[in-house]
């Protein structure tokens, strides 16, 4: 299992190098003057952007007049964590805002989760996750695919976890009725979100055909909730293909909001019974189906 790293450390080292600054009664400009460096090195340092090295920490650590040992031994181990990648043997093969994402996760006191189309990631069997994965990138073709398959399943090591995150799934009922990977497969993917369900700490509804349009179909979202001081991120993951990461608190009051009104429109206790009713209407469908073939240049 993962631990939290460089992007949630990073985070967490931001937030205390302002709240010292601010303190020590010093503007970002007095301090890079201090320094001697460029405004834009404090300013991305402060935004996370980057990370610093222990020698201009110490340094910094300095302006702010913060002398005691332990203090100092606190921001040094948050700028060493924060140099440590999660998934590093998976850089390069998967996106840099998804494997922030899992660095959050492994943080995060609460995720929750909603999903319009798709099956949530922590909750899909490897065959499911090989077919979505084929479907979003079949550029990426044998071994590369066989471990963007295994970094994605080795997410949800998160979920055996002893100290996981409480996890709130919605997923609307359209995302249970395509036939991903085939009837088979998907079968079974059903059988193990129904099995999910009943796990302690993990909560899943769907939201039914009959409410029809609802805030959720703008897009699926992930909401994370930090214990302590670290404030709450919200993701959004669009068709572009591009990930965006907020925690303004404005936009994540919002979503929020909507993840309530979302759970209000699907009972829990109608997710057997719309499960049940999926699978029914793929039993009988063959297995076969017509294949497409997908031109890709090197």
């Amino acid at each position: 299992m993962a631990t939290p790293g460089a992007v949630v450390q990073r985070r967490q080292l931001r937030t205390e190098l302002k709240k010292a600054r601010t303190k020590a009664g010093l503007t970002q400009l007095e301090v890079a003057a201090r320094m001697d460096w460029s405004p834009s090195k404090l300013i991305r340092i402060e935004a996370g952007q980057v990370g610093i090295s222990t020698n201009d920490l110490r340094a910094l650590l300095h302006e702010y007049g913060i002398t005691d040992q332990q203090r100092l031994d606190y921001f040094l181990e948050l700028a060493r964590a924060s140099r440590k990648m999660p998934y590093r043997e998976y850089r390069g093969l998967l996106p840099k805002p998804y494997m922030d994402l899992l660095s959050y996760e492994v943080a995060a006191s609460i995720v929750r989760s909603f999903e319009p189309l798709v099956i949530p990631g922590l909750l899909q069997i490897e065959e499911y996750t090989r077919a979505t994965s084929l479907a979003f990138a079949p550029h990426i073709t044998g071994e590369r695919m066989d471990r963007a398959v295994e970094a994605r399943l080795q997410r949800q090591e998160l979920l055996e976890s002893e100290h996981r995150p409480e996890f709130f799934f919605i997923i609307d009922e359209a995302a249970i009725h395509r036939w991903t990977g085939g009837p088979g497969v998907m079968k079974s993917q059903l059988l193990h979100l129904k099995e999910m369900a009943t796990r302690p700490g993990i909560s899943i509804q769907i939201v039914p055909f009959s409410v029809g349009a609802h805030v959720g179909l703008q897009g699926s979202f992930v909401l994370l909730e930090f214990n302590g001081e670290m404030d709450d991120i919200l993701y959004l993951e669009k068709t572009s293909g591009d990930s965006v990461f907020s925690d303004d608190t404005e936009a994540t009051s919002r979503y929020l909001e909507t993840f309530w009104a979302l759970e209000a429109q699907a009972p829990r206790e109608d997710l057997p019974r719309l499960i049940d009713r999926a699978i029914e209407g793929m039993n009988g469908v063959p297995e076969a189906r017509p294949s497409v073939e997908v031109s890709v240049e090197a």
